[in-house]
């Protein structure tokens, strides 16, 4: 059953809320607050519901989706809801075949590694991105006063797992394609970057209040190979998301040095993860960017006086920022009592 997008575009109905406030540069009196893979693995409820489907297929069923992607705004009380996808469902709605490995991630039988294999790369039909507008749809309607945040990943990342046939920390294949076949390179990030916006923007469309584009390995390139041969492509994948008017935050791993680079592809907002205090990474921008960040991912597990004494430095160093979101500088590890988030939700509202 498909349902109709929001007849009101969502980015109006949640222009004050405390979310799109901060990502917009206003300052609220109380700090919003959510949290990367909220959704997801640490939550019972969530591991109840997905016994016996698949993670992709789970991310392809609105309903499904739609449940996952409320459960931690019930159960936490967060500031917004993360939709619920994968990085490489526009990928898997391409028609491309990917899986997800437990304990591995996402992998290709045929990795794309020639001009060949990019040339073969099939276009996204709009109407594969159907059960995204439905799911998207269906949580909206959901979620009420709270602000929904659209997710995918960025070229870039989608293009280390094509290359690579599966996740690596060094990208060494993507970097030397990169290099050595720049042609055949900017094919494939143009298709990257194409699905991405279709994929971005079908979630704004059907009421996404805000968009993330998230680099899960740009950390690994230096500052001259982003600006001259991925910042382009990541700006393309997030223009049509930003030109239906809502705003872009743009979050990558390792990439402190990339920081003002990632911003001049049109990100309004910047997330930070643990590596790089907040402050300096305000300086760094120029003290005018919201930023959104960035508690150390493995202080979840630290005995509650650490993570306290944690939380409240990240929000002090955040006041540098014209507005902060806070955030965690990854996301939530699969380990993670939830509860834990719980009581760093209640501590920011205390704050």
């Amino acid at each position: 059953m498909s349902v109709n997008p929001a007849p009101q575009p969502a980015v109006d109905r949640h222009a004050g809320s405390r979310l799109v406030r901060a990502y917009r540069g206003d300052r609220p009196e109380t700090t919003p607050v959510w949290f990367m893979r909220q959704a997801g693995r640490s939550l019972p409820e969530y591991r109840a519901l997905r016994v016996g489907t698949d993670m992709l297929d789970a991310c392809l069923d609105p309903e499904l989706a739609s449940e996952i992607t409320l459960q931690p705004v019930r159960r936490h009380g967060v500031d917004a809801a993360i939709f619920f996808s994968d990085i490489v469902i526009p990928v898997r709605l391409a028609g491309v075949d990917v899986r997800i490995v437990a304990g591995r991630g996402p992998v290709l039988d045929r990795p794309v590694r020639s001009a060949a294999d990019v040339a073969a790369l099939p276009a996204l039909d709009p109407g594969a991105l159907q059960p995204i507008r439905d799911a998207v749809a269906l949580t909206v309607a959901g979620l009420g006063d709270t602000p929904l945040i659209g997710f995918a990943g960025a070229p870039y990342t989608l293009a280390s797992y094509l290359v690579e046939g599966g996740p690596s920390r060094e990208q060494l294949r993507t970097r030397a394609l990169l290099h050595s076949e720049p042609d055949t390179w900017d094919a494939l990030l143009a298709w990257c970057a194409e699905i991405t916006g279709a994929f971005l923007a079908a979630q704004v469309e059907a009421g996404a209040s805000a968009a993330q584009l998230f680099d899960s390995w740009a950390g690994s390139l230096s500052v001259r190979d982003y600006t001259e041969h991925v910042s382009a492509h990541s700006a393309a994948a997030i223009a049509p998301a930003k030109a239906l008017g809502v705003p872009i935050v743009h979050f990558g791993v390792g990439t402190g040095e990339l920081l003002t680079s990632m911003r001049s592809i049109g990100a309004d907002v910047m997330g930070v993860d643990w590596r790089l205090p907040l402050d300096e990474a305000s300086r760094r921008l120029g003290g005018s960017t919201p930023l959104q960040g960035n508690v150390d991912p493995a202080l979840l597990a630290a005995p509650w006086p650490v993570l306290e004494a944690h939380v409240r430095d990240v929000l002090d160093r955040g006041r540098a920022a014209p507005a902060h979101v806070l955030n965690l500088g990854h996301g939530v590890p699969p380990e993670t009592d939830p509860g834990v988030l719980t009581r760093i939700v209640e501590l920011v509202r205390g704050v």
